[in-house]
């Protein structure tokens, strides 16, 4: 006879008592999670979250101060590989698409329905076991475009350039935002293909055409295309030993 399966621990940040109050019943009357921590702000949230490190994070939006969707997009930096699956539980339906780019598992219209929170939890348990099994480097993005998510593969990324709290992702004539850190994003892609030159450049090595050095501005990275990225200076030596095997370019 197999062992059933361990609970999910679960963590619930809202800043409506009543809310939490239901939660927390909801939550009791299912045998495969545990209801390990509540927080009704996302100021609050992140010791709390950081502390238990819980396997779901049940997230409000609308929120004072921080909203839900702020304190998403913090935790992979925070979290690293025990990033919770992310449920939004939420009275607000236009937020859904936003709730996506920051890698949701699922979006719940208050008031919550017990059944449908019950399939979230499975959803949850299903991501958690597909994340324990999924290859070490991302393969793929699924990005906003133009309301809907769409497909982008790893290996369509030519380059990657950060602009404020998001990364730029660059294919073949087109380009996608996503809501990422680049030192996150640095960790998940397969170095034997992508290599840093910059604190917000990553570019795929087999797009590098030529690597090249002027008096006035450094060294510098030409793609397939044509196109010239700066290499920062104490990403110089690295970057040519990686592309070329030869020692520090000085």
């Amino acid at each position: 006879m197999s062992e059933p399966a361990a609970r999910l621990r679960a963590v619930a940040v809202d800043d409506e008592p009543l809310a939490i109050e239901r939660m927390k019943m909801l939550c009791a009357r299912l045998d495969t999670v545990e209801l390990a921590g509540t927080a009704a702000d996302g100021a609050s949230a992140l010791p709390l979250i950081e502390a238990i490190r819980p396997d779901v994070l049940l997230l409000d939006i609308d929120m004072p101060g921080m909203t839900g969707l702020e304190l998403a997009a913090r935790l992979p930096a925070r979290l690293g590989d025990a990033m919770p699956a992310i449920i939004f539980v939420t009275a607000f339906d236009q937020y859904a698409l936003a709730a996506f780019e920051v890698a949701a598992i699922d979006y719940l219209m208050k008031p919550i329905d017990a059944a449908r929170l019950a399939r979230a939890f499975e959803r949850a348990s299903s991501w958690r076991r597909s994340a324990e099994t999924a290859p070490a480097w991302l393969e793929e993005f699924w990005v906003p475009r133009r309301g809907e998510l769409v497909r982008v593969s790893v290996d369509d990324v030519e380059y990657v350039q950060a602009e404020r709290d998001y990364m730029r992702l660059s294919t073949a004539g087109r380009s996608f935002l996503i809501h990422q850190t680049i030192s996150n994003l640095e960790a998940r892609l397969d170095p034997a293909r992508f290599v840093r030159i910059h604190r917000s450049v990553i570019v795929r090595r087999d797009r590098v055409a030529r690597l090249f050095h002027e008096r006035s501005s450094g060294w510098h990275v030409e793609l397939a295309d044509g196109l010239v990225l700066p290499v920062g200076r104490t990403h110089a030596a690295s970057v040519k030993a990686l592309l070329t095997g030869q020692a520090d370019p000085g």
